[in-house]
């Protein structure tokens, strides 16, 4: 199994928490004073250098001035349509 972080659906979680910050217009310097975070730590979860659990998923998008339970709801559904894409995709090929 690959690891979470290389995969497309992390791939989602990152663009997503991109797109939350950047409709908020905020740096990515505003959303970690907000966080109490250095801004590295925005910077490397963005390009994947960092995981981010959920409680962090949570409070980026809220920092983000985004209802976290509406943002992860839309992140599932997001996720599992790519699984399936992906899923389609190996069923074509075996």
């Amino acid at each position: 199994m690959e690891k979470s972080t290389h995969t497309p659906e992390y791939a989602l979680v990152r663009a997503e928490l991109k797109a939350a910050r950047e409709s908020a217009k905020l740096t990515q310097r505003a959303l970690a004073e907000r966080l109490g975070v250095p801004h590295s730590w925005i910077a490397k979860v963005e390009a994947g250098e960092r995981r981010i659990d959920v409680v962090e998923l949570c409070r980026y998008l809220q920092a983000c001035g985004k209802v976290a339970p509406v943002g992860l709801a839309a992140l599932g559904k997001g996720i599992i349509a790519v699984q399936v894409r992906r899923q389609g995709r190996r069923g074509r090929s075996a």
